[in-house]
């Protein structure tokens, strides 16, 4: 099988620092060259992403991953649980275990065999702060080992907002946050969510607006912080949320 080349991945350590004030140490490089070249091979069986040119998935998969919290004022010192609700290839739970290493980051999905790669791939690497879950979030929002025991959860491409919103927030604790990664985001939107929000036991503490560095494409993060228990009709059953959005 052919050696993936270490240097196709770029380092963009002057834009890192640039853009988030921030920028990666060795090991952490190393560790975004090892993800690059594992998912490359595991694309070769799995569909676990389009995005494999080297600078592309830089910006789509490492900075995207990563701008929603180094651009937030989160208090990143904390010891967090933290849950990648609808992980795919492993983003963006793969990077925060990478920058993050006293969090706990389960990767979750309902594809068995994108979770059976992440699995390996945290263990080849040594990723030990990784966890993997093979379930729906509809489930394990209603099972008392993860309801409301999250600090932190996030959710990127998985549907509408109103959808993502009812996935995540159950499993939020209260003073906890979930994190919607959104493309483009309208004033309508806000107001569509702040009602989802609210009945879910949350609100909207603040929306980014993020211009990626290379493409200069719009990206928003929503972040929802929970206040009160989620109503126990949420998360509804399987299918339900994505059939009628609240």
């Amino acid at each position: 099988m052919r050696e993936i080349n270490q240097e196709n991945l770029p380092e963009m350590s002057e834009i890192w620092q640039e853009t988030l004030q921030w920028q990666p140490n060795h090991r952490q490089q190393q560790y975004f060259v090892q993800i690059y070249q594992e998912i490359l091979q595991g694309n070769r069986k799995l569909n676990l992403t389009r995005i494999t040119s080297p600078e592309e998935f830089w910006e789509k998969h490492l900075w995207d991953s990563l701008a929603s919290l180094l651009d937030f004022p989160l208090d990143t010192q904390l010891k967090l649980n933290v849950i990648d609700i609808g992980t795919g290839g492993g983003f963006p739970g793969l990077p925060m275990a990478v920058v993050f290493p006293h969090w706990q980051v389960t990767l979750l999905d309902s594809t068995r065999k994108k979770i059976a790669f992440l699995s390996n791939l945290a263990t080849k690497i040594g990723l030990t702060n990784v966890k993997t879950l093979v379930a729906r979030a509809e489930v394990i929002g209603q099972q008392a080992q993860h309801r409301e025991t999250y600090d932190l959860a996030t959710i990127r491409a998985v549907g509408t907002a109103s959808v993502c919103a009812e996935y995540a927030l159950p499993l939020v604790k209260l003073g906890g946050l979930a994190i919607l990664y959104r493309g483009h985001w309208q004033a309508q939107d806000t107001e569509a969510l702040e009602l989802v929000a609210t009945e879910l036991g949350s609100k909207i503490e603040a929306i980014a607006a993020l211009t990626t560095p290379i493409s200069h494409s719009i990206r928003h993060c929503i972040y929802l912080r929970k206040h009160s228990p989620t109503p126990k009709q949420y998360p509804r059953a399987v299918g339900v949320p994505n059939q009628q959005p609240l």
